[in-house]
């Protein structure tokens, strides 16, 4: 089987744009013709590729196919450039959202200097990262699965070390008997594959906490812990921006993740830069 290059741009177009008018815009084609090339494309795999609904989103017989077609639009855009032509390429990366707040920013100076590259970061959780590579939704992924996705290579990128930390005055309302109760303890998660926070309790034998809030992002999750909505754990590189209004709460101990650099095998000039870029910030903001 050989795919029509037509029908797998047309296939990225709408999962890109999550539908086909935004698709057939971006292609400047008709709806119809976009449709057309999608049916076709199914047609020759016997099975669906396309869910219809709002957006529009890939089966898991398209993650291949997927794959397949950003990978040949990038080594096309490189070769075009190589040629003199003007043209722009995209590189899809997946990270973690405290590693976007921290360490990896030196990445987005790097990719500044890159003439005519655009970067695409989808945001994810570094234990759930990986699933966008085999998806086919990215070109690499900052994980902390260091089991290389088939097609991918693995570089260990170092640990983000993260500390436990709360307000004195959360912490003081909240000791019984000279001691902290952590059940009464009120505690800040992330989002639901948010597990850094229970982990360190039950690694410690803690009670569970009997209010969790929720604040799914880097920078309000930070704030939120510094204004005494709860305890959580906070990325060691922003521990010096709270340092004096939060203390860490040593009875939990801190918590090591290591990170990997997954990314597809190409011979890729951009693709090769960007690695270069992330290894070199991750020398400079994690620990070895």
């Amino acid at each position: 089987m050989r795919p029509n290059p037509q029908h797998l741009e047309a296939l990225v177009a709408v999962v890109e744009q999550g539908t086909f008018e935004s698709a057939a815009a971006s292609l400047h084609l008709t709806p119809s013709a976009v449709s057309q090339r999608i049916r076709a494309l199914e047609s020759e795999v016997g099975q669906v590729l396309v869910r219809r609904a709002t957006p529009c989103t890939a089966t898991e017989v398209a993650e291949p196919l997927l794959r397949l077609a950003r990978q040949t639009r990038l080594l096309q855009d490189e070769a075009t450039a190589a040629l003199g032509s003007l043209t722009g390429t995209t590189l899809a990366v997946a990270v973690n959202a405290d590693s976007l707040a921290t360490w990896f920013r030196d990445v987005l100076g790097a990719v500044a200097g890159m003439e005519g590259v655009a970067l695409r970061l989808h945001v994810e959780d570094q234990g759930w990262s990986a699933d966008l590579l085999r998806r086919g939704e990215t070109l690499a992924a900052v994980t902390s699965d260091p089991s290389p996705v088939q097609g991918c290579s693995v570089t260990r990128l170092g640990t983000l070390r993260y500390v436990p930390a709360a307000t004195p005055a959360l912490v003081h309302r909240h000791r019984r008997g000279g001691r902290t109760d952590w059940a009464a303890l009120p505690m800040v998660d992330f989002n639901e594959k948010d597990s850094l926070q229970l982990a360190a309790l039950q690694r410690r034998g803690r009670a569970h906490p009997r209010v969790v809030h929720r604040v799914p992002t880097s920078a309000d999750f930070l704030e939120a812990v510094r204004r005494g909505l709860g305890w959580g754990m906070l990325p060691e590189p922003q521990l010096a921006e709270v340092a004096g209004d939060v203390e860490v709460l040593p009875a939990l101990g801190r918590v090591d993740v290591p990170l990997y650099w997954q990314r597809w095998r190409l011979a890729s000039e951009r693709l090769d830069a960007l690695t270069a870029a992330v290894a070199s910030a991750a020398a400079a903001g994690l620990r070895p």
